[in-house]
C-alpha cells in the first residue's frame, strides 16, 4: 500500500469517476485502474462497484475513512517538518495578556523573522502550567509566584506587577462623595463583577464579594461591558480597562476602605536553555520590552539568564 493508491482512491470516491480523478491527477485512466487494483489485492476486498457510474462497496465505504486519515497524517506530518525547516515558536499567556503583550511584539518578530511559525496559546493560569509541563510550548505569561503543585520546576525571566483598580461608570462616579468608601459605592451600584485575577483571590476582592448584594462572575469581555453600562462594579486588571479608563468610559474609584490591589505575573521557561534558541530569546525580549508599559517590571533576570544559557 502507498500514498498514491489511497490518494486515487479518495479521488475517485470524490469524483464518482476513473476518469475524472485520472485527470485531476495528471495520471493516465490505467495508472489510476492499476493502482486501485493493487490497493484492492493488497485488502483482498473489492472497493468500487464499477458500471456506468462508479460507487463504494461496503468494503470501501469502511476502508474509506482509514485512508483519508492516513493521507491527513501525511500531510500534517509533511507540514511539520516544514515548519521544523523555517522554524516554529510556540508559547501561551494569560488571556488578559495576549493583546496588551503580545501583540506589538509579534509584529516587531515576524518583521525580523518572515519565515518563522509563531503559535500563541491563551488560557487560565492551570491550562498554561499544564502546556509548560508537557512540552507544548517553551514559554508561558502566567500569575507569580506558581501555586500549582504538579508544575514546580518553573525558571522566571522577568516579574511584571500590575495595578488592579476597583472602576465604575462615569455616571456612577459623578454621584460619589470625593472621598467615597466602598458602602457609598455599593449603595449606587449594588452588584460585584467577580472576575479570577489570581490564582488565590485576595482578602481584598472576597471582602467585596461578601458586601455586596449580588455578584456575578464573567469573562473580562461580558465584564467590560457590564461595568460601562452601570451594571456592576469590579477590580480590572489595569491593562483590560485602560483604554476605556482613558476614553472616559470607565472611573478608577480611589476608595477609602482598602489597599490597592495588583496581580504579579512571570514569563516563565522550563529550563533557561530553551533561550539558546536565537528566535525565542529575541522574541521574550520584544516582550519584556512591553511589560515596562503595560506595568511595573520587579525582577529582570533575562540578561543574567541568557549569558547563562
Amino acid at each position: 500500500m502507498d500514498l498514491d493508491q489511497l490518494r486515487t482512491f479518495d479521488r475517485i470516491v470524490r469524483e464518482q469517476s476513473f476518469t475524472r480523478a485520472a485527470a485531476y491527477l495528471n495520471i493516465t485512466q490505467a495508472t489510476a485502474s492499476m493502482r486501485i487494483r493493487a490497493l484492492e489485492s493488497l485488502l483482498g476486498v473489492t472497493l468500487f462497484q464499477r458500471g456506468r457510474t462508479v460507487t463504494l462497496t461496503d468494503q470501501g465505504m469502511t476502508f474509506l475513512p482509514f485512508a483519508r486519515r492516513i493521507i491527513g497524517t501525511v500531510q500534517e506530518g509533511r507540514e511539520a517538518l516544514r515548519r521544523v525547516e523555517r522554524g516554529r515558536i510556540a508559547i501561551a499567556s494569560l488571556r488578559s495578556l495576549v493583546s496588551p503583550l503580545i501583540t506589538e511584539p509579534l509584529l516587531r518578530f515576524q518583521e525580523k523573522y518572515p519565515g518563522v511559525d509563531v503559535v500563541v496559546n491563551e488560557g487560565r493560569q492551570a491550562q498554561i502550567a499544564a502546556m509548560l509541563h508537557e512540552r507544548d510550548v517553551e514559554m508561558g505569561i502566567l500569575c507569580w509566584p506558581n501555586i500549582d503543585p504538579l508544575v514546580v520546576d518553573l525558571v522566571p525571566l522577568l516579574i511584571m506587577r500590575e495595578r488592579v483598580p476597583l472602576v465604575v461608570a462615569p455616571e456612577i462616579a459623578a454621584r460619589l462623595p470625593a472621598q467615597p468608601t466602598i458602602e457609598d459605592v455599593l449603595a449606587l451600584v449594588p452588584r460585584v463583577i467577580s472576575l479570577r485575577w489570581w490564582q488565590a483571590e485576595p482578602e481584598t476582592a472576597a471582602a467585596l464579594v461578601r458586601m455586596a448584594q449580588t455578584s456575578v462572575e464573567l469573562p473580562t469581555g461580558p465584564a467590560r461591558r457590564l461595568a460601562i453600562k452601570g451594571q456592576g462594579l469590579g477590580f480590572f486588571v489595569n491593562s483590560a480597562v485602560a483604554d476605556d479608563v482613558k476614553a472616559g468610559r470607565l472611573v478608577e474609584i480611589a476608595h477609602t476602605n482598602f489597599e490597592p490591589l495588583h496581580r504579579d505575573t512571570a514569563m516563565v521557561v522550563r529550563s533557561v536553555a530553551a533561550l539558546e534558541r536565537d528566535m525565542l530569546a529575541d522574541f521574550v525580549r520584544e516582550i519584556a520590552l512591553e511589560c515596562g508599559s503595560v506595568g511595573a517590571i520587579i525582577d529582570n533576570r533575562l540578561d543574567a539568564l541568557a549569558g547563562a544559557a
